[in-house]
């Protein structure tokens, strides 16, 4: 619980990565890409829903916990204050996507306003979404509340780790944003893999072999721009036509002894 002013709880390692991620473009060009906003979530109309659904988790809570030890009295007590954490909250929650990147950003106060607020921040990189999963429980539906889950990729984090916003309205409007986003930058990714592939032969030194030029004439031509290079071709041929002179003498020789043997 915090004691200051204000209690800031930032996700800074996913920020971080944000940042690193933006670090090749220039700075008014980096800026202008992260402020801007390609779709952005809404609360308000779910307001009354989402108090009353944490209402009724709360008072069945406390029901519970009251025939237990007695200590759901308290928590009945402590309702109305509950209430209007709510409200502050669901009030103060600002989802949006933007081209790299999910923001979600909330400030709320504590569990005793008197003592100040919690603003938290979060920054879900895009290339590190697996997918985007809507929710929504038993209690949630007799509310029409809905739960979005973000998922992770990978297997290093745990599921716990997987961002979870409740009292979104429209939810499969924004999930559908942040899958055509994805989609988008997958296959972006991908023409330039391709383009990149393509690109690597004009980076070779010369006019290249044709690949139709057989062996030798591929040797003669990398060959040709470099000193004594004329005098290796001319022993490359004498080697060549020896060889071709040995074959012949053993051919010779091989067919003369069959016939004696005959």
């Amino acid at each position: 619980m915090g004691t200051g002013d204000e209690v800031v709880e930032i996700d800074s390692l996913e920020k971080g990565l944000l940042t690193e991620s933006r670090g090749g473009e220039s700075g008014e060009e980096s800026e202008s890409n992260e402020d801007r906003v390609l779709y952005t979530a809404s609360f308000e109309e779910m307001e009354e829903n989402f108090v009353k659904y944490q209402t009724a988790r709360w008072v069945v809570f406390s029901l519970l916990l009251m025939l237990a030890w007695g200590i759901g009295l308290f928590m009945l007590l402590y309702l109305p204050v509950r209430r209007y954490i709510l409200r502050k909250d669901i009030r103060s929650r600002k989802l949006y996507l933007t081209p790299n990147a999910i923001v979600y950003k909330v400030t709320k106060p504590v569990a005793f306003p008197c003592f100040g607020v919690l603003k938290k921040e979060k920054h879900v990189l895009l290339p590190s979404v697996a997918d985007v999963i809507i929710e929504q429980g038993y209690l949630q539906s007799l509310f029409g509340v809905y739960s979005l889950r973000i998922e992770n990729v990978g297997v290093r984090r745990p599921a716990s780790d997987d961002v979870q916003i409740q009292g979104i309205g429209n939810p499969s409007a924004f999930k559908k944003a942040v899958l055509a986003r994805l989609s988008y930058m997958r296959s972006e990714f991908g023409s330039r893999r391709v383009s990149t592939i393509e690109d690597i032969p004009t980076l070779r030194i010369g006019h290249p072999a044709s690949p139709w030029m057989s062996p030798s004439k591929s040797l003669k031509h990398d060959l040709l721009p470099h000193s004594g290079s004329l005098m290796l071709l001319q022993k490359l041929e004498e080697v060549g036509n020896s060889v071709k002179r040995v074959q012949t003498l053993i051919g010779e020789q091989h067919s003369q002894s069959l016939e004696t043997i005959g």
